[in-house]
């Protein structure tokens, strides 16, 4: 025995492992690493022979949402036994870092893999009672909504991971009188949820659905946490007037963790999830909707035959020849968005003639960081960070709506400003973590030393971080207003990131009523819905951060209803 603890433990060390002792000679496993997107990806293969027979990621430091990426390129190794399988949109360093581990696995142990040629699936023709077009957190909520009323769905995605922007959602999603306030304490209203939302839509908004939306936001926020989301942290995000953004527990990012949640539900349900699978046309006669044509992952055209079909492909906020046609002034801008969010659903009604809706109304993010086009989520500033231009000096109201904040920083030299907060802030969220171990914040052991990093007058910067905190210490804003001050920023370090505005949502679409229903000259097309960022309306000339979830939960689960309803129709 201890002969082969210490022959275990030097090829540990060395990065291999022998299983051939175990009972199989011809099993063998390396550790080994590859480099992703936010550092290492620890890998261990199994070899039998010179066939994968296993790959487990041991380690890493990626988000939550590329465990799915990683699931689905293990698998393709193995079924191909070839490395040289197509990277996951959305999590592309993710795919080369798994890979490359793979790889340098196959190098160690000399392996000579033979590619196995995989029969080609052939499809047809098929029926179920609802298709759901996109599997983003709208597309998901429908589905499950659908399916737990006890009809079939089929859910199709066209990229090869689930999720849509959802995956990327940061700060948060907005309830009024949720159960969770209600247990902090925070005094909140419907009211005053839809007076905040009006407001910050310029009173655009369709006020029947963001009624609707806020009467329904309270208990959406119980459904989601019944289905295993975690949404026990309470914040508040720009243009809210109380403490309603709900999120992860230490202020984690609400996108992926609903997405988790939801997709293990779906997977519960056995709801049929069809990724890499692009619909091309929403199929109708006589002014009822009979289903959709898709097309397979390798290509192959089929028809899905349904009694109802719910449109839940989000926005087209990475399409920027589409995004200029309807607002030239945002031309050649960057984007937040997923490279799905192209506008699928707005091209597939067109045929069908559907009533578009306030489709100027295209929002962008304050705080993107010019270079690489990364959100940094509003939550930030909401937990107590400040802005300042090249000038060393606030010149805004950081909790301001977004339309706002974007336009004051085009206006500052350089069109961008500088997000600065202290290490109180950074405890506070955990989400500036990952900003943090992705290099993305400059740091200063104090005000003047990271002033020096900037470039930034020391004076003048130092005397802005003083007065903002005599201002938190009143708690009053005697510069622009803001009304809510949670703490000074006295500990140290400090950082900062540069951000400048982005394309960020697209609040125009289809218009949907409170059914869910998609319009065609003000009226119903009988077994279509939409919603999410496809659906316009809801959120007028500007969105309020954390609307956008609970508008797509809310909506989402409204199509899902209404369409299994209409589907169990005789």
């Amino acid at each position: 025995m201890t002969t082969i603890k210490k022959i275990t433990t030097c090829s540990i060390l060395c990065g291999f492992i022998s299983t051939g002792a175990f009972g199989n000679e011809n099993l063998k496993s390396f550790i080994t690493v590859g480099e992703g997107y936010n550092g290492e990806i620890k890998v261990e293969t199994t070899f039998n022979g010179n066939n994968i027979s296993d790959i487990k990621v041991v380690d890493h430091k990626e988000s939550n949402f590329t465990k799915r990426a990683m699931k689905k390129i293990i698998k393709e190794i193995i079924e191909r036994q070839n490395i040289d399988v197509d990277n996951v949109g959305g999590a592309t360093f993710t795919s080369k870092g798994l890979k490359s581990a793979v790889t340098s696995a196959v190098a160690k142990g000399n392996i000579k893999l033979t590619e196995k040629k995989l029969a080609k699936k052939v499809y047809k023709n098929e029926t179920t009672d609802v298709v759901v077009i996109g599997a983003g957190g709208a597309g998901l909520t429908a589905a499950i909504a659908a399916k737990e009323k006890g009809v079939n769905v089929i859910l199709i995605e066209k990229m090869p991971m689930i999720g849509g922007n959802t995956n990327y959602a940061t700060g948060g999603i907005n309830a009024a009188n949720s159960s969770i306030q209600l247990s902090k304490g925070i005094n909140d209203s419907i009211d005053i949820f839809i007076e905040d939302t009006l407001k910050g839509g310029k009173n655009t908004n369709n006020k029947d659905l963001v009624t609707l939306m806020a009467n329904s936001s309270g208990k959406m926020i119980d459904w989601l946490v019944e289905r295993g989301a975690d949404l026990q942290d309470v914040g508040r995000m720009g243009g809210q007037s109380v403490n309603r953004t709900h999120r992860p527990q230490g202020g984690k990012a609400v996108g992926p963790n609903l997405v988790d949640a939801l997709s293990a539900r779906a997977n519960e349900l056995k709801v049929d999830l069809r990724v890499s699978t692009t619909a091309t046309k929403i199929n109708e006669k006589d002014g009822v909707i009979t289903g959709i044509t898709v097309t397979s992952p390798d290509g192959q055209p089929y028809t899905i035959n349904s009694k109802a079909v719910i449109i839940a492909t989000g926005g087209f906020g990475a399409n920027e020849p589409l995004v200029a046609s309807y607002n030239e002034n945002l031309k050649g801008f960057g984007t937040t968005n997923h490279k799905g969010a192209s506008g699928d659903g707005i091209s597939l009604t067109k045929e069908l003639g559907v009533d578009l809706i306030q489709m100027k109304e295209i929002q962008t993010h304050p705080t993107v960081i010019p270079t690489n086009n990364k959100m940094i989520t509003e939550a930030v500033r909401g937990n107590g960070a400040i802005l300042i231009n090249r000038d060393g000096k606030r010149f805004v109201n950081e909790l301001d709506t977004r339309d706002v904040v974007s336009k004051a920083e085009l206006s500052q030299k350089g069109n961008s400003a500088y997000l600065v907060f202290d290490q109180s802030v950074r405890e506070s969220l955990k989400a500036i973590d990952g900003y943090y171990n992705k290099g993305f914040l400059t740091e200063g052991n104090s005000p003047e030393e990271l002033a020096t990093k900037l470039n930034i007058s020391n004076k003048k910067f130092k005397t802005t971080i003083d007065q903002y905190n005599s201002f938190v210490k009143n708690n009053k804003d005697l510069d622009f207003n803001r009304n809510d001050l949670p703490r000074q920023l006295n500990k140290p370090p400090y950082y900062a990131v540069e951000v400048a505005p982005a394309v960020h949502h697209t609040m125009g679409g289809i218009a949907i009523n409170k059914n869910g229903e998609v319009l065609k000259n003000q009226k119903p097309i009988k077994g279509l819905y939409a919603a999410g960022e496809v659906t316009g309306g809801i959120h007028g000339s500007n969105r309020l951060g954390g609307n956008a979830l609970i508008d797509i939960v809310v909506f989402g689960k409204i199509a899902g209803d209404n369409a299994a309803n209409l589907s169990q129709e005789k």
